[in-house]
């Protein structure tokens, strides 16, 4: 049983566990619902595995006649207020926003009034937990403890003392506030030594960066026209 859960450990730890983050199961809640509108709420679906938990895909959209964005971030939405210091909750409110700016940048002209052929991006943090930083990095790096932490996170779903975050975004014509998509998304730290040494809110740092890619790519498939809706 032994050989079997260390193979196990092993597999992950060569696959998917060695990203800096991983994607966890999104509940249905009224913090999403309050942000997204309940009937926006209650047309998401699941995701495939490279894509948001949660999301939403407008089937009548033209997004190829799409070509700037409007950046609205939210910050912090319905989350409870003890969980985050209020200076930590502005650094990671700022850091969403330069990250998200920056993917969005290489894809699309950013603006900031209303116009024709103008997506409008509304992005909110709607929960963010801290990593038990000192043990965090020592399960990743000393080889035998991450193993355990490996075999602990394929029970558990997550690895041992990670934080991690939830988000949620909206995407409309800036003009006509039509809907054309919607996301949420959970993540915990992931399995790669570079999510060792981090302080307490590096993983949701790391969730961050991933949505903002995730974020500006999947709108670029579709207004490029690589995918349709």
């Amino acid at each position: 049983m032994r050989a079997l859960v260390a193979l196990a450990a092993v597999t992950v730890l060569l696959g998917s566990g060695c990203g800096t983050t991983q994607r966890q199961t999104v509940k249905q809640s009224p913090t999403i619902c309050g942000f997204l509108g309940a009937d926006l709420c209650q047309q998401l679906q699941p995701g495939a595995r490279e894509e948001a938990g949660l999301r939403y895909v407008n089937p009548k959209g033209t997004f190829t006649q799409y070509d700037k964005v409007m950046i609205v971030l939210v910050g912090f939405f319905g989350s409870d207020p003890a969980k985050v210091p209020p200076k930590d909750e502005q650094r990671l409110t700022d850091l969403f926003y330069k990250n998200l700016h920056e993917a969005l940048a290489k894809r699309y002209q950013v603006v900031d009034e209303v116009a024709s052929g103008v997506m409008k991006v509304e992005v909110a943090l709607l929960d963010a937990e801290t990593a038990t930083a000192g043990a965090r990095s020592v399960t990743m790096v000393v080889p035998q403890l991450r193993v355990l932490s490996t075999g602990y996170a394929l029970a558990a779903g997550r690895f041992p003392f990670s934080g991690g975050a939830e988000a949620a975004a909206k995407i409309s014509d800036a003009m006509t506030e039509q809907v054309l998509g919607a996301a949420v998304d959970r993540r915990a730290g992931g399995g790669s030594v570079d999510a060792a040494a981090q302080w307490q809110w590096g993983d949701a740092e790391n969730a961050i960066k991933v949505w903002s890619s995730l974020l500006a790519n999947g709108l670029y498939a579709y207004t490029s026209g690589e995918k349709k809706p």
